[in-house]
C-alpha cells in the first residue's frame, strides 16, 4: 500500500517534473517514491541550499513550479538562506522535508515550521489521512501567492501505509487582476489624457509584465504613443521593438540612456517594484515628470508615482492601448539616437594595476557567447558586468538569484536548475570569487547536470569586490575583505570540467572555439577571469555616493 510519503510524492508530481535535493533519513522514503512511482525527475545537487536555489532557478527560466527537498535538522536550516532568497524575489516552489516525529522533537530537531516563518515561508504538515490534499493545498499556495511553502513530513509519519491515492483537485490560482471600479476606471482615462498629450512619453517594464504576458500589449503601447521604453534589470527584453528600449534602468543602465529617461514628461511603470536601484535612488526621473504605476501591489511602491492603478499589467496595458486608438505618437523616439545612448564604456585591456580590465572583457565576452544563452546571476559587485554588456532576448534568460536578499555563494546550483528548465539553451553563469567558493560543492552538480550546455565565468579579483569599494575606501581594514588568489580552471578540472584561467583577451579565445562545438561533445567551460578590483562598477559607484 502506498505510504505517506508516496502520496505527497505522487500528488506533487502531477503537477511538478522536476525536484532538486540531498537525500537524507527524513525525506529517503519521499524521494524512494518520486524515483520509483513517478515520472518527475529528481536531480542530485550536493547541498540542501542548493536544492532551493535550482528550484528557484527552475521556475525563473520557465515559469513552471519545481520542488526542492531535504531532510530535517541540519539539512532543513541549510536551506534557510535560499529560502529566504526565494521570498525576497516571490519565487513559487515547493520545499519538502523531513520533521520532527509528532510524539515531539528529538535532541536534533528544531522548530521547522518557526525558522520557516522567520524568512516569511509557510508551512504545511501532512498526516496520514490528508496527505495528496494537503500537497496541493501547498502549491496553490505558492502559485497564488508567488512565494515558496515548506510541505514537512513528519518522522513517524513517513513510512506509514495511507490507502489508495485518492484523486485530488488541480490547484486552483487567481485569475489575472483587472481593472476594476470607477477609481481603476477613472485613473485609466487620467493616465490615457497625460500619454495622449505627453511630448515625451517613456514606458518601464518590469518582471511582473513579463510575468503577466504583457509583451504585445506594451509594444502596442509604445507604437500607439511613440513612446520611450526600457526595463528593471528583471525585465530586460519585454518590449517586442528594441530599436525604441533604452535597455535596463538605474545602476545598469548606459548614462546617455538615463539622461534621455531624465527628459521624459510622462512615465507609465509596469509591473517593476521601484526598489533603490531601479529608481537611482531617486534620481531616474526629473522632478517635474508625471509618473504612473500600475501593479497587483495593493498600492503604489514609490514616492514618486503619482497616479496608480491596480491591475494586472497586460489587461491594463490594453485598456490604455483602446483608449488611445487613432492618436498620433508624439514622435519623440525617432528623434533621438537610442543606439548611441545604450553605449557602455569600452574599457582597456587591462587596467593600471596589469590585471584584466572586467570592461572589456564583459564586450569581448559578449561577442562570443553563444546566442541561445541563459544567464544566470550570483550576487556581489561582478552583476554590474553582465547585466550591462551581456544582452539576452527575454527576461527569463536573465536571472539575478540573491541579488533580493542581498546574498552571495547561490550561482553553481543555480545552473542546474536553469539546465532542467531550458535543456536546449546554453546556460551561462557569473559568479563572483566569493560567492563562487561559498557554493564550490555544487560546481561538481553544475557540471553533471549542464555538460556542454553549461559554462561559467568567474569574475576573480582575489576579494569580496563589494566590500573592499564601500568599507575599504573609508579607511576600514581590508584583510578581512581579500581573498588569496585561487585558480578557479583547477577547480572545474577537478569535476570533469574545462577551466581556462584568462589573463589577456586573447585567452577569451577558446570560448570562441567552444562556442562553436557540438553541446553534446564539448566539456562545460569555466573561464577564470584574473579582473582588476580597481575597476568598480557604475551601480556600485552610485551606493558608494549614497553612503559617502
Amino acid at each position: 500500500m502506498p505510504t505517506v510519503s508516496a502520496h505527497v510524492a505522487l500528488t506533487l508530481a502531477q503537477h511538478i517534473d522536476a525536484v532538486f535535493g540531498v537525500m537524507g533519513n527524513g525525506n529517503a522514503y519521499f524521494l524512494d517514491a518520486i524515483e520509483k512511482q513517478t515520472d518527475a525527475t529528481f536531480t542530485a545537487v550536493r547541498h540542501e541550499q542548493g536544492a532551493v536555489v535550482a528550484a528557484d532557478a527552475h521556475f525563473r527560466a520557465s515559469g513552471r513550479i519545481a520542488a526542492a527537498t531535504s531532510t530535517y535538522g541540519a539539512g532543513f536550516t541549510n536551506t534557510l538562506t535560499a529560502l529566504a532568497e526565494s521570498v525576497q524575489a516571490r519565487i513559487p516552489l515547493v520545499l519538502v522535508v523531513g520533521d520532527e516525529p509528532t510524539s515531539g522533537p528529538r535532541p536534533w530537531d528544531v522548530d521547522q515550521i518557526a525558522l520557516a516563518s522567520g524568512v516569511g515561508a509557510r508551512t504545511y504538515t501532512v498526516g496520514r489521512a490528508d496527505a495528496a490534499a494537503t500537497t496541493i493545498i501547498a502549491i496553490e499556495h505558492a502559485l497564488t501567492y508567488r512565494v515558496p511553502v515548506v510541505l514537512a513530513i513528519p518522522y513517524d509519519v513517513a513510512a506509514l501505509e495511507a490507502g489508495e491515492v485518492a484523486a485530488a483537485p488541480a490547484p486552483r490560482v487567481p485569475a489575472p487582476l483587472a481593472p476594476k471600479g470607477e477609481f481603476a476606471e477613472g485613473m485609466l482615462d487620467r493616465l490615457a489624457a497625460a500619454l495622449r498629450s505627453a511630448k515625451r512619453p517613456f514606458l518601464l517594464a518590469g518582471r511582473g509584465a513579463w510575468l503577466a504576458g504583457a509583451g504585445e500589449a506594451l509594444g502596442a503601447l509604445a507604437d500607439a504613443t511613440g513612446a520611450l521604453t526600457a526595463s528593471s534589470a528583471l525585465g530586460r527584453g519585454v518590449f517586442p521593438d528594441q530599436r525604441f528600449d533604452l535597455g535596463v534602468t538605474g545602476g545598469f543602465g548606459a548614462e546617455g540612456a538615463m539622461e534621455l529617461i531624465r527628459e521624459a514628461d510622462v512615465a507609465v511603470v509596469f509591473g517593476a517594484s521601484l526598489n533603490q536601484f531601479t529608481m537611482r535612488f531617486g534620481a531616474l526621473f526629473a522632478p517635474g515628470t508625471q509618473v504612473f504605476q500600475i501593479d497587483v501591489a495593493p498600492a503604489a511602491t514609490h514616492a514618486h508615482v503619482g497616479g496608480f492603478v491596480r491591475a494586472d499589467a497586460r489587461l491594463a496595458a490594453e485598456a490604455l492601448v483602446s483608449r488611445l486608438h487613432g492618436v498620433d505618437g508624439s514622435g519623440w523616439r525617432e528623434s533621438v539616437d537610442v543606439a548611441a545612448a545604450r553605449v557602455y564604456e569600452a574599457g582597456d585591456e587591462a587596467a593600471p594595476d596589469g590585471r584584466l580590465d572586467p570592461r572589456s572583457a564583459a564586450r569581448r565576452i559578449a561577442e562570443l557567447l553563444p546566442a541561445d544563452r541563459v544567464v544566470v546571476s550570483d550576487g556581489g559587485h561582478f552583476i554590474g558586468w553582465a547585466n550591462m554588456y551581456w544582452p539576452v532576448a527575454s527576461p527569463d534568460r536573465m536571472m539575478m538569484i540573491g541579488t533580493a536578499f542581498q546574498a552571495i555563494g547561490q550561482g553553481w546550483p543555480s545552473v542546474v536548475g536553469a539546465t532542467r528548465a531550458r535543456p536546449e539553451a546554453t546556460v551561462v553563469l557569473t559568479s563572483g570569487d566569493g560567492g563562487g567558493l561559498m557554493a564550490i560543492a555544487d560546481l561538481e552538480s553544475a557540471v553533471r547536470a549542464a555538460g556542454g550546455r553549461g559554462m561559467a565565468v568567474i569574475w576573480n579579483d582575489a576579494a569580496y569586490g563589494a566590500e573592499v569599494n564601500l568599507y575599504g575606501l573609508k579607511g576600514l581594514a581590508r584583510e578581512p575583505m581579500l581573498i588569496p588568489q585561487v585558480d578557479f580552471s583547477a577547480f572545474a578540472a577537478a569535476v570533469g570540467a574545462e577551466g581556462v584561467a584568462v589573463r589577456t583577451l586573447a585567452d577569451l579565445d577558446r570560448l570562441a572555439s567552444w562556442s562553436t562545438e557540438d553541446p553534446a561533445a564539448r566539456p562545460f567551460l569555466v573561464l577564470d577571469l584574473r579582473i582588476s578590483g580597481d575597476v568598480v562598477a557604475p551601480y556600485q559607484e552610485e551606493i558608494i555616493r549614497v553612503n559617502s
